[in-house]
This record gives C-alpha cells, sequence and structure tokens, in this order.
C-alpha cells in the first residue's frame, strides 16, 4: 500500500529544499509529536549515499533509526529512496503560494494506514512550521 502526505510551504524553493536535506534542520522538524525528538541525522545526498534519523522517546523508553539509501536525486524536484523492503519519493513543486512537498511512501503492517499517515503527515507539517520559523527569523 503507497501512502501519501502533502504540505505547502511559504517559502522559495531553494529554502525548502535545503531544510528538508540538511542533518541540523532534520535534527529540529522530524518528529511526529512533542514527547519524541531527533538527536542525530546523516545525509549523503547522492544516488547510492546513505542517510539516517536517530529518532527516540524524550524520556528514553524508545527508539529507532530511520534509515536507508538515495536511488535519485533531481535537485529542487525529487528525492527517491529506500529503507529496508520499502520506498519513497519526495517531491517539490513551486507555484506561486509556495513549494508543495509531497511524500509518498510504503506502509507496512505494524500500524494502521490511519496511524502511518498521521505520523508522517505531522513529521511534515513540523517540516513547514520549521521552514516559516526560519525565514521569519532571518
Amino acid at each position: 500500500m503507497k501512502i501519501t502526505v502533502t504540505t505547502l510551504v511559504p517559502a522559495p524553493l531553494p529554502a525548502v529544499w535545503l531544510a528538508y536535506t540538511t542533518p541540523e534542520d532534520i535534527k529540529v522538524w522530524n518528529t511526529a509529536s512533542p514527547d519524541w525528538h531527533t538527536t542525530a541525522a546523516t545525509v549523503d545526498l547522492r544516488p547510492g549515499g546513505k542517510f539516517s534519523s536517530r529518532m527516540e522517546a524524550k524520556d528514553g523508553s524508545f527508539g529507532f533509526d530511520f534509515a536507508g539509501e538515495y536511488t535519485h536525486i533531481a535537485p529542487h524536484q525529487r528525492i527517491e529512496y529506500v529503507f529496508g523492503d520499502r520506498s519513497g519519493i519526495v517531491e517539490f513543486s513551486e507555484s506561486a503560494a509556495g513549494v508543495q512537498v509531497t511524500v509518498t511512501f510504503d506502509g507496512e503492517t505494524t500500524h494502521s494506514e490511519a496511524q502511518q499517515r498521521t505520523g508522517w503527515q505531522a513529521i511534515l507539517d513540523n517540516f513547514a512550521r520549521h521552514v516559516k520559523g526560519k525565514l521569519a527569523a532571518e
């Protein structure tokens, strides 16, 4: 099953791309809820390059690595990757209103489709807030 989430980021495409692909930014926005955080992130943004984000509950009760390999990079347009036996695609589409960021990924069987959609959408919404906040601070 493919699951798609999307958000509109009212910012220039270069700023959106950079925030999505920079480890220091990823550590700020990559969380689905306030009781979780990303403690480490690495990005080798090229086909065959690896990525990893260490996600942990703030109380230390649980953590995991979201990690994989990039399979295709079209700068400022598209990122394709694999993680385990699943794959994902991130698309960036610029318009007058900002940048539409769309993430499509293979669902898994542990959590319901609704749970997965909700979690990934929350992360993408955090991403949009992070980019807006960065631009406001500049």
